[in-house]
């Protein structure tokens, strides 16, 4: 596996061309803040991140089919658990975004003009509160070290093909739905995803990650207070300390103490095992 040939390195994962159109993804423990890498790596993140893709994937293949070939392919051991053998995709050039609940940009949008990617919503709405239905905010794939942009249904099925388009809002939101009543059945409320769809037969399938700590926002059911922020099972340390620094949010990012890179790799295990209910300890690696 050493010997593949590497094709591309995001912020978290590096892929390998595996032959046989597969591709081999490898989760990493890198991790950015505002879109600018750090440079320490967070122990144990990418195999969190490959854990609950894992679970995840296995919940919703109902819906909607993935694209993994062995989640546990013979890699060697610094990569194990952290890897997934995967088909390559044709994969749609929009981030397929669902909202279920008020905040991020979506509450500052709500503030400044009372709707969400464009849609009016209820008046008095506070942060935190629950959307009266799982909004969809699709938005640009940006390229590296740049943005991605909101953008409206009409550009949107510009860019994929309006049919497209349709299916992939239509299964996003049910993808979502199902993944967010799950977790709730377990403490865990799902503010928001992010899921990465691609064309493999002529079938659209979930790619890259599902419902990870990287791409979405998870609270704890018991700490929500309608007008603030909820603690949240990802990277907010890493955001809060950064933050509190005055940083530009410009490369290279702030050296990060060591408790907060610590406290960061406990809160992507705790997600994990309170989404579950199974023991990280036992995932391969």
């Amino acid at each position: 596996m050493t010997e593949l040939k590497h094709l591309y390195s995001g912020k978290v994962r590096d892929l390998y061309d595996a032959g046989d159109g597969n591709l081999l993804f490898v989760a990493s423990d890198r991790l950015s803040v505002f879109d600018v890498v750090l440079g320490e790596t967070v122990p144990d993140k990418g195999r969190a991140l490959t854990a609950i893709s894992a679970f995840w994937f296995d919940e919703l293949a109902g819906v909607l089919p993935n694209h993994v070939v062995d989640q546990f392919p013979d890699v060697p051991d610094e990569w194990k658990g952290r890897a997934t053998l995967a088909r390559r995709a044709d994969m749609l050039k929009i981030e397929c975004i669902v909202r279920g609940y008020l905040s991020g940009s979506a509450w500052e949008e709500y503030k400044r003009s009372g709707t969400v990617h464009g849609m009016p919503l209820p008046a008095g709405m506070q942060e935190s509160e629950q959307l009266p239905t799982p909004v969809f905010t699709p938005s640009t794939k940006a390229e590296q070290g740049q943005h991605d942009e909101n953008i409206n249904f009409e550009d949107a099925g510009a860019i994929v093909g309006r049919e497209t388009f349709d299916l992939a809002r239509d299964v996003s939101v049910e993808l979502y739905r199902m993944a967010a009543e799950l977790a709730l059945t377990k403490g865990i409320v799902i503010a928001d995803t992010k899921f990465e769809l691609g064309f493999i037969d002529g079938e659209l399938h979930i790619c890259d990650e599902a419902l990870t700590m990287d791409s979405s926002r998870f609270w704890p059911a018991d700490q929500i207070t309608l007008g603030a922020t909820p603690p949240s099972f990802d990277k907010q340390p890493v955001r809060d300390y950064a933050a509190s620094l005055g940083w530009d949010k410009t490369a290279p990012a702030p050296a990060m103490p060591d408790e907060v890179i610590a406290a960061t790799s406990a809160r992507y295990i705790e997600a994990y095992e309170n989404i579950t209910g199974l023991q990280f300890s036992n995932w391969p690696g």
